[in-house]
């Protein structure tokens, strides 16, 4: 009884670390990973690297995003950054 007692704080601290800090961050990348899946030439986006363009083109990896009239960059669809892609559409649309 004794040594239950003595795992039961550890257990308790391996729950408050899965839901405060595993459970959203798992939830975080899994609404990147839909972000991205539905995006669409033609969308506005940011990446994380801080580079404001169009999508032009869409492969299985990869986007060509024009930031310039006529300059067009190839970027991984990881370098999206969801938050500020998402940021930036809605003051358009307002």
């Amino acid at each position: 009884m004794d040594q239950i007692q003595n795992f039961i704080p550890m257990l308790l601290i391996i729950v408050v670390f899965y839901f405060f800090m595993i459970r959203p961050q798992m939830k975080k990348a899994k609404d990147h990973k839909k972000y991205v899946e539905e995006l669409k030439k033609g969308d506005k986006v940011i990446t994380t690297s801080g580079i404001h363009g169009k999508i032009v083109d869409v492969n299985d990896t990869t986007f060509v995003v024009d930031v310039d009239s006529g300059t067009k960059i190839r970027f991984e669809k990881s370098s999206i950054s969801l938050e500020a892609s998402k940021a930036l559409n809605t003051s358009i649309v307002k």
